[in-house]
C-alpha cells in the first residue's frame, strides 16, 4: 500500500515537472535578473536608503541606474534567440532527478500519512492533519533531493551568465560531481533550509488546499468527481502554493546558484543575509520576482500532476 503511493506520485511528479520545465527555466532566469546590480559586500557597506552620503567633499557617489526588468514572453524569447528552442529544456535531466527524488518522497509520504490520519467514520481527514502531514512530507522529500535540486537551478541559470562564466555541466551527474569536486561535498546541500522551507509550506498547500478544495466541491454537489474537478482543484491549489513560496523560492535561487570562489567571501552569508540585501538593494517586492512565470508554471503544473495521478490512480488501482 505504502509503495504503491511512491509509485503513483513518482510518474504524477515526473510527467509534470518535464512538461513544465520551460516554464520553470524562465522563472529562474527572473529571479536572478537584478542580483548583479547588488552591492558588493567586499566593496561597500550596504546603508539604509536613506542614510547620509559619507563620501569625501568633491567626490559624488552615483549609484548605477537597475537593469531594465523584463517579463516571461521576452525573456523566453531571448533563450531562444541566443542559444536555440533546446535551451528551454536545460537542466531537464535535473528535473527528472529532483522529481524522482523530492516529489516521489512527498507524495509518498503524503499518501501514507493521510491513510493513516483519516478519520474512519467519516472517511475524511481535518485540514490541519491534512497540513500537518504536507509540512513533514515536504520537508523530508526536499532533505532527500536538494543535490538535484541544486543542480537544477545551476544549469537552469548557466545561459545567463557570459560564454567565459559559463559552468558548462553536461547532465545532472555531471554537475553533482563537479560541485563535489570543486566545492565540497556539502555545496549539495547549499541552501537546504531553504529547500525544505519551501518544500514545507509547497506541499502543505498544495497537497492539502487541492484535496480540501476537492472534497468541499464535491460535498456540496458543485459538480461531480471527474476531469473539471481535478482541473478546478488543482490549479486552485497551484495559486495558493505560488502565493505562499515564490518569496522563500526567490532566496533559495540566489543561494543555490551563487558563486563561491576560493578565498573569497561568499556573497551571501546565508539566507538572511540574501533576504536583506535582496530587500534593501531592490525592494522588498523583489521576493516576488517572477510571480507570473511563477503561478503560469505552478498552475499547469499542479494541474498535470494530479491529473495525471488520478489517471495513475485508475490504471493501478487494481495492483
Amino acid at each position: 500500500m505504502g509503495v504503491k503511493g511512491f509509485v503513483e506520485g513518482g510518474i504524477a511528479s515526473i510527467v509534470a515537472g518535464c512538461s513544465t520545465h520551460p516554464l520553470d527555466l524562465i522563472k529562474v532566469r527572473m529571479q536572478l535578473q537584478g542580483e548583479t546590480n547588488a552591492p558588493n559586500p567586499a566593496v561597500q557597506t550596504l546603508r539604509p536608503a536613506l542614510a547620509f552620503q559619507t563620501t569625501s567633499p568633491g567626490r559624488i557617489h552615483v549609484p548605477p541606474p537597475p537593469a531594465a526588468r523584463v517579463g516571461p514572453i521576452a525573456v523566453g524569447i531571448r533563450i531562444v534567440q541566443q542559444d536555440g528552442a533546446v535551451a528551454l529544456f536545460s537542466g531537464v535531466s535535473a528535473t527528472i532527478l529532483r522529481q524522482t527524488l523530492y516529489s516521489t518522497t512527498r507524495m509518498g509520504l503524503y499518501d501514507i500519512l493521510k491513510q493513516k490520519w483519516t478519520d474512519p467514520g467519516t472517511g475524511k481527514m481535518p485540514l490541519v492533519r491534512k497540513i500537518g502531514a504536507g509540512l513533514f512530507a515536504g520537508g523530508v522529500g526536499a532533505a532527500v533531493g536538494n543535490p538535484a535540486d541544486v543542480a537544477m537551478v545551476r544549469m537552469q541559470a548557466d545561459g545567463r551568465l557570459p560564454a567565459a562564466q559559463r559552468r558548462n555541466y553536461r547532465s545532472v551527474v555531471d554537475a553533482i560531481s563537479q560541485m563535489t569536486k570543486n566545492e565540497g561535498i556539502t555545496s549539495l546541500w547549499r541552501g537546504s533550509s531553504l529547500t525544505v522551507n519551501r518544500a514545507m509550506l509547497v506541499t502543505a498547500s498544495q497537497l492539502a488546499s487541492y484535496d480540501q478544495i476537492k472534497e468541499t466541491i464535491l460535498d456540496k454537489g458543485l459538480m461531480k468527481d471527474g476531469l473539471g474537478t481535478h482541473v478546478t482543484s488543482s490549479f486552485a491549489a497551484g495559486f495558493v502554493a505560488a502565493v505562499a513560496s515564490n518569496p522563500v523560492d526567490v532566496i533559495k535561487t540566489r543561494v543555490m546558484n551563487m558563486k563561491v570562489e576560493p578565498g573569497k567571501a561568499p556573497p551571501y552569508s546565508g539566507a538572511v543575509d540574501c533576504a536583506m540585501k535582496t530587500i534593501r538593494a531592490e525592494g522588498p517586492m523583489a521576493l516576488y520576482k517572477g510571480f507570473i512565470p511563477t503561478i503560469s508554471r505552478q498552475g499547469p503544473f499542479t494541474v498535470v500532476l494530479f491529473v495525471t495521478l488520478e489517471q495513475v490512480r485508475k490504471l493501478l488501482k487494481d495492483f
